[in-house]
């Protein structure tokens, strides 16, 4: 394997949540130190059917906060949750973003999937529509590719 020749510090400068527990930093923590639990019962589709039906859901979270409406509906739950948890760790950060230091700032977003609720909705439409390919929007795989999430953080954040 190459060897860097010469590493780069790498400084976390902020830190942004959205969680089970809250949405935004002040929210998980208090939580945190309260003891709140962040699990529940399933509430995102009928899962009476299934042995578990508790889960930790992000509750009350509103999109528009952290996105342009007519962006919303071009991207899925998990890439609005990656661009609200951005918003709170730019924020965090107190360090924004300039010609001067845009070199120094990197994106980094872990998912090992993303858009499934997008890809269900889709396949229900397509379906309820006779197979008509036209009820699938153009944002369709834009919308749910894991990547996408660090891609608008990025775009967003210059």
């Amino acid at each position: 394997m190459p060897r860097l020749s010469s590493p780069r510090r790498v400084a976390v400068t902020g830190v942004g949540l959205v969680s089970p527990l809250g949405i935004g930093n002040k929210e998980n923590w208090d939580a945190l130190v309260a003891g709140r639990c962040g699990l529940g019962p399933i509430t995102r589709f009928d899962a009476s059917r299934f042995t578990s039906r508790i889960a930790g859901e992000v509750k009350g979270f509103d999109p528009s906060l952290y996105i342009d409406k007519k962006e919303i509906k071009k991207m899925d739950t998990f890439i609005h949750y990656a661009m609200a948890a951005a918003h709170f760790a730019m924020e965090d950060a107190g360090n924004p973003v300039n010609d001067g230091n845009r070199e120094r700032f990197a994106t980094v977003v872990g998912s090992g999937i993303g858009g499934l609720p997008l890809i269900e909705d889709t396949q229900r439409r397509y379906v309820e529509n006779g197979g008509n390919p036209r009820v699938i929007s153009p944002f369709f795989i834009t919308g749910l590719i894991a990547n996408e999430a660090g891609g608008n953080i990025s775009i967003r954040y210059g």
